[in-house]
C-alpha cells in the first residue's frame, strides 16, 4: 500500500496586487503557511509522500527568500517525502529557478523535472509530465502509455488542462487527455492547474490549491489523501480541508423586498468568521433611496469586521417618485440637478455606464439629503 498527498497550484509569493498592503501580506503568509499544514495532514495520516503538481511558485522568478523558506519548511518535515514538479507559472524552463532549487533543497526533496519514471517504493513508480514552457500546447501525459513499470502501481502527475473540459485557470498549460488515466493504465491521475477542487474521472482528480486566491471557486480549499493498496486496486481519495482564509462573493437581490437592512443582516457571515473573509457584495434589483442609503450606511459599519469587504451597488435599481425628489430639494439647483438625473437614470437611449453614472449621483444626492 501507498498513501500520498496530492495538492498543487501553492503559488508562493503570489503578490496580490489589487488589495491593500495589510491584506497582501495576511494572504500571502496563508499561502506560506500551507506546507507546515500539508505535512501535518501527511503525519496525522501516515502518507509518506506529498505531491506538488505543479505552480508551486507563482512567478519564474521569485524572490531568493521565498524559495529557501519554502524549501526550509519541506525541510522541516522530515516524515515526509515531497515531490515537486514544475507548473505552466514556474515551468521547467525557468532554469536560474530550478537551479537554485536543486541547489538547496534538503534530501527529502524530490524533483520531478523530466519525464521519466520516479520510484516512490518497493511497489510504486511515479510518472511525472512536467511542462517544459507556459503553453507546450500538446499533451506532455503521452508517454504514460507506454512506460514499462512493470507489476506496479502507477501514478501520474501533471499540469494543465484536459481537453473536453475548459480545466485552466489561464489559458491552459497543456492539454491532457481525460481519459490518460485509463488509456495508460494508471491507479491515480493527480492533476494542477485548476484552483478548484474536482474530479474528472474514477482516476483522475485536481486537487485545487490549498489555499483560495479569488472568488471563483465555491468549495473549500482542500488537498487530497489519496490510498492505493496494490497495483490492481483503484485508488482511495478523501478530501482534506486546508484554507483558513474565505473568498466569499454574496448577490443581494433588493427585488421586492421591504427592509434593506434585514435583507443584508441574513446574507452576512458569522462575526467570529469575518476577520477571516474577503467578502465581495453585489447588490441588484430595485430599491428606494431611503432603503438604499440604509443598505450603504450598514455595509459601510459593517466592512470593518472583515479582512477585506467590497460593497457593489452598479446593479441596484432606484425607485423614486416626486415625493422622494421632495427629500434633496422642493426647488431650485439641487432640484433641477436631480430632476435632470432622474431623467438620464431612466433613459433607454442613453448607455447602460452613462445610466448608471446618473442613478449613482443621484443616490448620493439621496445620500446627502437624508444627512441633512
Amino acid at each position: 500500500m501507498i498513501k500520498l498527498i496530492h495538492s498543487s497550484d501553492l503559488h508562493l509569493g503570489k503578490p496580490f496586487g489589487r488589495f491593500p498592503e495589510d491584506v497582501r501580506v495576511r494572504l500571502r503568509l496563508a499561502r506560506a503557511d500551507v506546507l507546515p499544514r500539508l505535512a501535518a495532514l501527511a503525519k496525522a495520516h501516515d502518507a509518506s509522500h506529498i505531491l506538488l503538481a505543479g505552480d508551486t511558485f507563482d512567478q519564474m522568478t521569485p524572490a531568493p527568500s521565498v524559495v529557501r523558506q519554502a524549501l526550509n519548511g519541506m525541510g522541516a518535515a522530515e516524515h515526509v517525502t515531497w515531490i515537486l514538479m514544475p507548473g505552466n507559472h514556474d515551468h521547467a524552463n525557468a532554469t536560474e529557478l530550478w537551479r537554485q532549487i536543486a541547489q538547496d533543497a534538503p534530501a527529502n526533496v524530490v524533483l520531478a523535472l523530466d519525464p521519466e519514471p520516479i520510484v516512490l517504493n518497493a511497489d510504486t513508480v511515479l510518472l511525472p509530465a512536467p511542462p517544459t514552457e507556459r503553453h507546450p500546447g500538446r499533451d506532455l501525459t503521452d508517454w504514460f502509455d507506454d512506460a514499462a513499470t512493470s507489476q506496479k502501481i502507477r501514478i501520474g502527475l501533471a499540469h494543465g488542462s484536459v481537453t473536453d473540459f475548459n480545466s485552466s485557470e489561464e489559458g491552459g498549460s497543456s492539454v491532457i487527455a481525460p481519459d490518460r488515466a485509463r488509456r495508460a493504465q494508471l491507479n491515480y491521475l493527480g492533476l494542477g492547474d485548476w484552483h478548484g477542487q474536482l474530479q474528472i474521472g474514477p482516476e483522475t482528480w485536481y486537487s485545487g490549491a490549498p489555499e483560495a486566491d479569488g472568488f471563483k471557486h465555491d468549495h473549500t480549499p482542500s488537498a487530497l489523501l489519496v490510498e492505493i493498496a496494490d497495483a490492481n486496486a483503484p485508488a482511495k481519495v478523501t478530501s482534506l480541508p486546508t484554507g483558513t482564509i474565505q473568498w466569499r462573493r454574496a448577490v443581494l437581490d433588493l427585488m421586492g423586498v421591504e427592509d434593506c437592512s434585514a435583507a443584508l443582516a441574513k446574507i452576512l457571515p458569522p462575526l467570529a468568521e469575518r476577520q477571516l473573509t474577503l467578502y465581495d457584495l453585489i447588490v441588484t434589483g430595485r430599491a428606494g433611496p431611503v432603503g438604499r442609503v440604509a443598505l450603504e450606511k450598514e455595509s459601510a459599519k459593517v466592512a470593518p469586521d472583515f479582512l477585506w469587504h467590497r460593497a457593489d451597488f452598479g446593479q441596484l435599481g432606484l425607485d423614486h417618485d416626486t415625493s422622494d425628489l421632495d427629500m434633496i430639494d422642493r426647488q431650485g439647483a439641487m432640484r433641477a440637478a436631480a430632476e435632470s438625473l432622474a431623467v438620464e437614470a431612466a433613459d433607454e437611449n442613453l448607455s447602460p455606464d452613462q445610466r448608471k453614472t446618473a442613478q449613482a449621483a443621484l443616490s448620493i444626492l439621496f445620500s446627502l439629503s437624508l444627512e441633512a
